[in-house]
């Protein structure tokens, strides 16, 4: 199962390091990584997706709260949440039909089209890892140059939050 785990650590050098080492030295998979400082300049917040079932994710709970630059942990797939991913993605938009195929998808997923030239548009997505992959899918990758993809970020709803 796929869980969201958002880790509050010091920002000192090497913090992340030392989380994805931790990952790496136990074999398990990181399928996206988002890391910033937070509005307290002593603190990032480092957000991963990961896959494992409730036993996998416990322990890797735990072996994070053993790690010196860990200050809080949570599995945001707890409970209720917001999530967000961003994706850049570069098409070929040559001839009017496409062009105007392209602003159509763009306008249903509630996409921006941020830089046009005669043959290429690249547009800006915003929303569910679902969404974005499904906005591809609505493309055909026929016509896909490039795609970014910031990784997910996430924040509980309601009263629990990240701090300390």
């Amino acid at each position: 199962m796929r869980h969201i785990i958002s880790i509050l650590v010091e920002n000192e050098f090497g913090a992340l390091s030392r989380v994805a080492g931790m990952f790496t030295a136990r074999g398990y998979n990181i399928e996206s990584l988002a890391v910033a400082p937070t509005d307290d300049p002593s603190l990032s917040r480092i957000t991963l997706v990961t896959n494992g079932d409730n036993r996998i994710i416990e322990q890797i709970i735990k072996q994070l709260n053993k790690l010196l630059d860990v200050v809080k942990v949570m599995d945001m797939t707890e409970g209720p949440h917001i999530e967000r991913e961003m994706m850049l993605i570069k098409v070929a938009a040559a001839g009017s039909e496409a062009r105007a195929e392209l602003k159509r998808l763009a306008d249903i997923f509630r996409g921006r089209i941020l830089d046009a030239t005669d043959r290429i548009y690249t547009i800006e997505v915003t929303g569910t890892s679902d969404k974005l992959d499904a906005f591809i899918v609505a493309i055909g990758q026929n016509g896909i140059l490039e795609v970014v993809r910031s990784g997910v970020i996430g924040i509980a709803r309601g009263e629990k939050h990240l701090r300390i």
